[in-house]
């Protein structure tokens, strides 16, 4: 049976690599909707390609020069656009399976819309966890929908644990996320101020998207996972470690009540965890390189300080503050880091300031507990507000 996928942020790296993934199965899937934000070359492209139903951007001025684009090469697809948009091709009747994968919070409402609608939800967004929380996973409950995540060290931890989730609480000791360390793994933290945009983006072993790469490089980018595999697995904060693997060979492991650890290794490659959530409980070619053991370099494993500067990730410890804090409390550190992340790629803060915005409006915001979308909405807007004004006292 064909599987219709609506793809949210068909134009970024996990998209793309969803695209890839999909043409190499013509029998299996058929693309419904694609998404993007401003790229309509791309998304022209990829309209021409895959002959969705429904194309959406962001803004009415994208949009109109889409559909004009879509009109002049004679392609059958509706252009649509804005936020409504969005929650509409992630919702609609026909589609089965939705990939979420834009970044950021702008992702949360078209998220809980598929939630509700009961979809197969393929999320690569974080955020939706991370700022929705409990809200998202109600929704998901609710809406019967079946949540499987992309992200590879989510999507390693999922495979590394038993099939009955309701055995998960009895049988799990801790879950073991893996991270490269990014491009300053064992840089003088000292040196960290003078770090531009350009060496934030080279990340050693993923080819990612700009906002990622950066929080790969201050390892928020593990924070914000942390917060996601606490909703995912229904693990207590404390239940949670990081450990660097700087090959990126292991993805991430769980260990259980006896000791044993079991880890999901593969290429540092997307396709991969994307092709396992497409195609679950079933397997799938991604096109991805196999593993060879015969020539595989030696596999090490960091600490977090083990270079004698605990204070290079200062980040990742707001993500277990945040989780112990009060709800919405990792909301506040999402809108915050977002809006550090963008003062830094526009070089109006420094990379080490960007832990300053996100620790000063941890500060300063109230959470408030929301227990809506249009309440996590005013908090992120916010949260956001908060971290602007800190931004704007660094760059006085």
């Amino acid at each position: 049976m064909t599987q219709r996928i609506s793809i949210l942020g068909s134009t970024g790296s996990i998209g793309t690599s969803t695209l890839d993934v999909i043409a190499r199965h013509p029998d299996r899937f058929e693309v419904f909707a694609l998404s993007a934000s401003t790229q309509v070359e791309p998304m022209l492209a990829q309209c021409a390609q895959f002959r969705p139903r429904m194309a959406v951007m962001a803004s009415a001025e994208h949009g109109r020069v889409l559909a004009e684009r879509v009109r002049a090469s004679g392609l059958d697809v509706e252009v649509l656009w804005g936020p409504q948009a969005l929650e509409a091709i992630a919702s609609h009747p026909s589609v089965d399976a939705v990939m979420a994968a834009i970044v950021g919070a702008a992702g949360l409402a078209p998220c809980l819309a598929a939630a509700r609608a009961g979809k197969r939800l393929l999320l690569a967004n974080k955020e939706a966890l991370v700022v929705g929380g409990e809200v998202f996973l109600a929704a998901v409950r609710q809406g019967g929908a079946t949540l499987l995540p992309i992200d590879s060290e989510h999507s390693a931890i999922f495979q590394s644990l038993p099939e009955d989730p309701l055995t998960w609480a009895q049988r799990i000791d801790k879950i073991i996320l893996t991270a490269s360390g990014g491009p300053f793994r064992t840089r003088d933290p000292a040196t960290l101020r003078e770090v531009t945009p350009e060496q934030a983006c080279a990340h050693p072993n993923w080819a990612m998207g700009r906002k990622i790469s950066v929080d790969s490089a201050t390892m928020m980018n593990k924070a914000l996972e942390l917060i996601e595999a606490r909703y995912l697995f229904g693990v207590a904060p404390e239940q949670l470690e990081v450990v660097i693997h700087p090959q990126s060979i292991i993805h991430s492991m769980v260990q259980y009540r006896d000791t044993s650890v079991v880890a999901q290794l593969g290429t540092p490659d997307m396709r991969v965890p994307i092709a396992y959530g497409l195609s679950w409980p079933e397997r799938m070619a991604s096109g991805a390189a196999a593993l060879d053991f015969h020539s595989l370099q030696a596999m090490s494993f960091e600490a977090l300080d083990d270079h004698g500067h605990p204070e290079r990730f200062p980040g990742l410890a707001l993500a277990w503050e945040s989780l112990r804090g009060p709800a919405g409390s990792c909301a506040v550190l999402n809108a915050a880091n977002e809006v550090a992340v963008a003062a830094f790629l526009e070089r109006r803060i420094r990379f080490d300031q960007i832990h300053q915005v996100n620790l000063a409006t941890l500060e300063a915001v109230s959470p408030g507990a929301p227990g809506s979308l249009e309440a996590l909405l005013a908090l992120d807007e916010r949260s956001r507000e908060a971290a602007t004004r800190t931004v704007q006292g660094l760059t006085r």
